[in-house]
């Protein structure tokens, strides 16, 4: 299964491995949300949306919508 960003539940992490979808905006990229760099779900605004991200050290919220549209790979707690 692929996962994105919207299926995070709060505290769970993940790495990004696919940015590619048109319907991310450009400023997000820029924040550093590219392949490679961590995830992780801070909390969620009321009603689930938007979501409040740590992006490698970035902490920035974004839509659930955008957030179906990058794709990750979730980091289990072993």
């Amino acid at each position: 299964m692929q996962y994105t960003i919207a299926h995070l539940k709060r505290g769970e992490r993940g790495v990004i491995t696919d940015v590619s979808s048109k319907n991310i905006p450009l400023k997000l990229l820029e924040m550093g949300c590219l392949p490679g760099n961590f995830v992780e779900l801070i909390q969620f605004a009321p009603f689930q949306d938007p979501m409040y991200l740590n992006i490698n050290g970035s902490h920035v919220a974004i839509r659930k919508e955008t957030a179906s549209h990058i794709l990750i790979e979730k980091i289990t707690h072993e």
